[in-house]
């Protein structure tokens, strides 16, 4: 877009060319001459800046809910934020690799070709400790992950890719599948060193620990569904879940919630001499009558009325109704 000039910018041109200021002949050239701009035939960009801002959104997302999971489930203060979203060849990926450091292979289905989740030290090791009910820190020479911390690194980055595919619900659904845990960089030349690939930097804190996740999503994996890269696509999609109420997932997850069913027996008053005489076998009248609904709780609420009984081997209550 050309640049529109102020009144006061455009009097002072004027001045200075008719103070004689100003070199037409030099600025004739510089208008003249075409602007080049350079392009690498070997490593040509492949995702479009309207694709890359799509997938900022996307992983800005899967960040906020990998950072809430993560202090829940350790109890720990974690934060996790997106830095960027570049496109780079795989091959000079690679060589950025950390070292010793532990890289996730997935794939995502409907695609058949994997993609790279990168955990960089100062994550791994405090995440690790958390684990095994330490405090979060770093050991004090850093060394190679053991077979047994690998194994509870599997299990969080079973997690993690559940979390992964909530973050890629609105664009395209997605089944992330584990397929192994390197962590030698050297074991990860899935792809060509020219394969272009979007890479996905975010930041952690774990304690003191600042360290790095990156997502390596190369674009051959991404292939199937580049189409639905778009903001457009993206905002379309959502608008449409926001007029569908809520979405299947969301009410999916929701059902899956636990909740507490409490029944009150009954109550009654005694002194403080009859409790302290209390004893194993004794008996303690209640304030109900035999035929008298009991009260459900739901949670902290009172819900329904009921009736005790017996179902097969186990004690349960009929619902009789909503207590009103």
């Amino acid at each position: 877009m050309d640049e529109v000039l102020s009144q006061e910018e455009i009097d002072s041109l004027l001045s200075a060319l008719t103070r004689g200021e100003l070199d037409t002949e030099k600025f004739k050239q510089q208008q003249e001459s075409p602007k080049v701009v350079k392009y690498d035939f070997k490593r040509p960009n492949k995702f479009s800046k309207d694709q890359l801002r799509t997938l900022y959104l996307i992983h800005d997302n899967f960040a906020r809910m990998l950072s809430n999971f993560l202090s829940a489930y350790l109890r720990a203060n974690i934060k996790i934020e997106i830095v960027s979203v570049d496109q780079t060849t795989y091959e000079d990926l690679v060589v950025s690799f950390p070292s010793p450091t532990l890289i996730t292979v997935c794939k995502i289905k409907p695609s058949e070709e994997s993609i790279l989740m990168i955990f960089s030290p100062g994550f791994l090791f405090p995440i690790i400790d958390l684990v095994f009910g330490g405090p979060g820190v770093m050991p004090q020479i850093t060394r190679d992950l053991t077979d047994i911390e690998i194994t509870v690194m599997r299990k969080i980055n079973l997690k993690i890719l559940e979390h992964l595919a909530y973050a890629w619900e609105d664009v395209v659904s997605i089944s992330p599948e584990l397929v192994s845990l390197e962590t030698n960089p050297q074991f990860s030349q899935l792809y060509s060193p020219s394969e272009n690939c979007a890479v996905v930097t975010m930041t952690t804190e774990v304690r003191e620990y600042e360290s790095l996740i990156t997502l390596c999503l190369p674009y051959l994996a991404l292939e199937p569904i580049i189409s639905k890269l778009s903001a457009q696509y993206w905002f379309a999609g959502s608008s449409a879940a926001a007029k569908d109420g809520v979405t299947p997932q969301l009410k999916k997850t929701i059902l899956k919630a636990p909740v507490e069913l409490t029944v009150f027996l009954g109550k009654t008053t005694i002194t403080m001499r009859d409790f302290l005489k209390m004893r194993k076998g004794d008996v303690i009248p209640l304030d109900n009558k035999v035929d008298e609904d009991l009260e459900m709780w739901v949670e902290k609420k009172k819900k329904f009325r009921v009736q005790p009984g017996i179902i097969g081997q186990r004690k349960g209550v009929y619902i009789k109704g909503l207590i009103g």
